[in-house]
């Protein structure tokens, strides 16, 4: 019994150290998406499209810098060397939301794998920030979005989640456009009653994207009660 432990325990302990660790590697984008609306107050996101060059390559992971009105972001994966040294060939997409924290008022260059703005590549879009009219954290009260429900062959999209109390009723929707590829959703609450017992309420809110971007590809990022984002893709219907 003893000697068949031993054996055991020397055959993970070979496959375990056998095994190489992964290595990070950069990763290739094909977009990314700057959202309009963020003040001083809010916590700053963009979101980076790409995809996963094969099997190998898995969790996606951020580092930022700001320097003076440049944001670098470097996005890279892990790699996974296998045993046999053979990757399958399937692009895995992926949609990685970056948290900036909260910034200064002004424009920004988002550089993204990249090390100098003069450096010639695709990672690259602008953000805009402005001065927050209070000094509260943010200037409405949002819905508790868990999801995006796209509804296939139609403009009408359903914002699916959890309320917290029954002290808040659904206000409106209120989406800025940043004119080029992305759409900010903001399902504003309002506080019905001073006292708010703790009462998860369903909801599912829906609206109409708009025509105001014209991108195959636009991007929806709605805000959420717990002060981050969730985002979707949505496929832009040609007429």
């Amino acid at each position: 019994m003893r000697l068949a432990l031993a054996l055991l325990f020397c055959f993970f302990a070979q496959n375990i150290y056998a095994s190489p660790s992964p290595v990070l590697k950069t990763i290739p984008v094909d977009h990314i998406y700057a959202p309009s609306g963020f003040d001083t107050n809010d916590n700053v996101e963009v979101i980076i499209t790409g995809y996963l060059p094969n099997l190998c390559y898995k969790y996606p992971q951020t580092k930022t810098s700001v320097s003076d009105t440049h944001i670098f972001v470097s996005i890279e994966a892990q790699f996974y060397v296998p045993e046999d040294g053979f990757c399958a060939e399937a692009a895995i997409p992926f949609v990685e939301t970056v948290n900036l924290g909260v910034l200064k008022s002004g424009v920004f260059d988002v550089l993204v794998n990249s090390q100098s703005p003069q450096e010639d590549h695709r990672g690259q879009t602008t953000l805009q920030i402005e001065n927050a009219p209070t000094d509260a954290i943010d200037n409405f009260i949002y819905a508790g979005v868990e999801s995006i429900k796209i509804h296939a062959q139609s403009k009408t999209v359903s914002l699916i989640g959890n309320n917290p109390s029954n002290c808040f009723e659904f206000k409106e929707i209120k989406i800025i456009s940043n004119n080029k590829d992305t759409l900010s959703v903001l399902p504003i609450l309002e506080q019905v009653a001073e006292f708010c017992p703790l009462t998860m309420v369903p909801f599912e809110y829906q609206f109409e994207v708009p025509e105001t971007v014209q991108a195959d590809k636009v991007l929806l990022h709605v805000r959420s009660m717990n002060g981050k984002s969730v985002n979707a893709i949505f496929e832009n219907l040609k007429n």
